[in-house]
């Protein structure tokens, strides 16, 4: 179970039927002592610190750097992935720290100027394929969390079976496309929604020119371990949707509607 506040009422009732099920519940929380911790088997800290704002940023990104932990310990028990690439992944994670620290000023500037287009807009499109679909789906919560602008994240292959209707030269579609693994088909996806006159805003890799051929509004990005883009490209989806939400004058920390813990089912 993964909560930043551990007291989350749907999410402690599936913990605790897993429970009389006979299964072991491990929790991923950022608050020490909270319900959650208090009934699973194991526990998982975050330690991202207090959450002042009801939309979670700095835990989201931590929940993620604990579950890549996990997986890394889970390959060394079970012998799935070899120790020097757990090292190797395990030093990825660390020096991640200083890519962020570094990249945090320019990506906020840049963005700060990015928004004057996007700022007014009524909805906004979130794509990403393979491990960058929930960081899209992340980037679009945040905005209608904070900013109050329809949003809606998508696999970037799922676009034909239906959102790619939406397209059209008033939405702006902001585009996941790190240079990986499936970064052809990306492109691909990237370059339908150009064709179909989409306000594009692109996040990608550093050097990779082609991106800037669809649009002028592209960030890039370090290049880092494929299996690390997701922590990277959260940074710039969250920014996003907090200068957006900046310029349209609206409370980022305490939004219309919402409370830090839902304790209610």
């Amino acid at each position: 179970a993964i909560s930043q506040s551990g007291e989350t009422a749907d999410t402690l009732a599936g913990i605790r039927r897993a429970a009389q099920l006979g299964s072991r519940v491990l929790t991923i929380c950022n608050v020490v002592g909270s319900t959650m911790t208090r009934e699973a088997d194991g526990v998982l800290y975050t330690h991202a610190g207090p959450e002042i704002g009801v939309a979670s940023t700095k835990a989201f990104t931590c929940q993620l750097a604990a579950l890549f932990l996990l997986t890394l310990y889970l390959g060394q028990v079970r012998g799935t992935i070899p120790a020097a690439e757990r090292q190797s992944l395990g030093a990825a994670l660390i020096d991640l720290a200083s890519v962020i620290e570094n990249e945090l000023p320019r990506l906020q500037t840049e963005i700060t100027g990015l928004i004057e287009r996007y700022y007014d807009a009524r909805d906004f499109l979130f794509v990403g394929r393979g491990l960058n679909f929930p960081i899209a789906l992340e980037g679009a919560l945040k905005l209608k969390e904070i900013s109050y602008i329809h949003a809606e994240g998508y696999a970037a292959g799922e676009l034909k079976h239906g959102p790619i209707a939406l397209i059209d030269r008033d939405m702006p579609v902001v585009g996941l496309v790190p240079r990986d693994s499936v970064y052809a088909k990306t492109v691909s996806n990237v370059e339908e929604i150009k064709a179909r006159q989409g306000r594009l805003v692109l996040f990608g890799t550093s050097g990779d020119a082609h991106l800037a051929t669809l649009t002028e509004d592209v960030l890039f990005l370090p290049e880092v371990h494929e299996d690390l883009n997701p922590i990277l490209y959260t940074i710039p989806a969250q920014l996003l949707a907090y200068e957006i939400a900046n310029r349209r004058g609206c409370d980022v920390d305490q939004p219309r509607n919402l409370a830090k813990s839902v304790t209610v089912e």
